[in-house]
């Protein structure tokens, strides 16, 4: 069912989470943030800043689960400077203004060590300045449009040369259909708005027609789509159409139903999407979905001993937790990198041999791991990831078939020179 998934994701918010009252006032030194623990302890506190409730739990819940679940392993080896990690879980509800005061909450009142959190870009932008004044340091693990690069925010998920263009490049080459026509669609927020700046910039450099490329949005949680679809339609009856996605949220049920109950498939009109991964397909019937697309860096179907061992652990620790879904659960590339962060961080800090932000960033700066997706690594200049960047395409399973990947990592470029001439990583 459509919405199976959805409802047991606010159920389960219901139930297992309250949010917590905000608190505290902002420390301009960053003192309150700096130490994370008691040194006299023998724990050390991370913050989980992910949606529990709201539209986006239907994301976000399993990046805390992945999260809490890398703190398990990580305790069960010995946890981290000989202190075992203390999750303080907080959820910010899907609210952008209420992220940043659980932000200044866990940095502030739980003098937390780090924070794995958020999702949208306009929760990244909202908690930020909360990060930089206050000296904290901020895991981010989803996808985002690049033009921006902080010192206080490790971003593991891909920026525009890591997503967006090899998605781009793909649907305009003989291997990936030859497409000349792209409808821009996504939510109403800061990551589609200047993911589909940069798209546009690229195909028209490329050669693509302004009257080729339409860009449209919708609100969050936005659930009618028979009108846009209806547009879509006739703008895919010239052949060589394609739908670039940005939609976030549960609005991705509604919109994939109603683009096959218009009769649209993958052959008529694929959908390149930017934010619907296996984790969201769960939600899904998938009959109608198979052979549309995905560009990230992980899927659940990677042939890599790390990764198989990650989906069957997975699997087995959601079961084990009693966690919605049970070993029925799937992984995806938010997920990948959630789970990944901690061990970034904790590899870090050993690294390090400290908590401290300063310290544990400069630690960061050309890390190895071998994470699920395979070995990747920290760059040496700015708080990102370098990857491999791969396309899939949605089988009947709700998996997805890699059809196309890079050779060898991409190095991060969160500055796209089309849009933003001026700045360099």
């Amino acid at each position: 069912m459509f919405f199976k998934r959805l409802s047991f994701c606010l159920a389960a918010s219901a139930l297992l989470f309250t949010a917590c009252n905000s608190g505290g006032t902002n420390s301009k030194d960053g003192a309150a943030a700096a130490a994370g623990s008691d040194s006299s302890g023998n724990t050390v506190k991370i913050g989980v800043l992910h949606s529990l409730s709201g539209t986006m739990a239907i994301s976000e819940v399993s990046l805390k689960d992945a999260v809490q679940m890398a703190v398990d392993e990580i305790n069960a080896s010995g946890g981290v400077l000989g202190k075992k990690i203390e999750p303080v879980i907080v959820d910010p509800a899907s609210n952008w203004d209420l992220f940043a005061e659980k932000s200044k909450e866990l940095l502030i009142d739980k003098k937390v060590a780090a924070v794995f959190g958020c999702w949208t870009s306009v929760s990244r932008k909202s908690v930020l300045p909360v990060f930089e004044q206050n000296n904290g340091l901020l895991f981010y693990p989803v996808q985002y449009e690049g033009e921006e690069s902080s010192k206080n925010i490790v971003y593991s998920g891909a920026v525009p040369n890591q997503q967006l263009i090899p998605a781009a490049d793909y649907l305009m080459s003989a291997e990936g259909g030859g497409y000349k026509r792209f409808y821009l669609l996504g939510t109403d927020y800061v990551f589609p708005r200047t993911a589909n700046k940069i798209l546009k910039a690229y195909l028209l450099s490329k050669g693509i027609p302004a009257e080729n490329i339409i860009e449209e949005y919708t609100p969050f949680h936005h659930q009618d789509y028979q009108t846009i679809v209806s547009k879509i339609k006739k703008f895919a009856v010239g052949g060589k159409a394609c739908v670039l996605s940005t939609i976030n949220g549960d609005s991705n049920i509604p919109f994939y139903k109603e683009f096959a109950n218009q009769g649209l498939t993958a052959v008529t009109c694929p959908i390149m999407a930017f934010s619907v991964a296996e984790d969201e397909l769960r939600a899904m019937d998938t009959e109608f979905l198979v052979g549309h697309l995905a560009a990230w860096n992980y899927y659940q179907s990677i042939d890599l001993p790390e990764n198989k061992k990650f989906v069957a652990d997975f699997k087995a620790y959601c079961e084990k937790k009693g966690l919605p879904g049970g070993a029925k659960r799937v992984s995806d590339d938010p997920i990948c990198w959630a789970y990944t962060d901690v061990y970034l961080w904790a590899k870090a800090a050993e690294k390090a041999g400290s908590f401290e932000v300063p310290k544990v960033v400069a630690a960061l700066h050309g890390l190895s791991f071998d994470s699920p997706a395979g070995m990747v690594k920290m760059d040496d200049k700015v708080n990102h990831l370098a990857k491999t960047a791969m396309i899939g395409e949605i089988k009947p399973d709700g998996q997805f078939n890699v059809i196309w990947k890079s050779k060898g990592l991409v190095d991060p470029e969160p500055f796209f020179a089309l849009t933003d001439p001026t700045k360099k990583k």
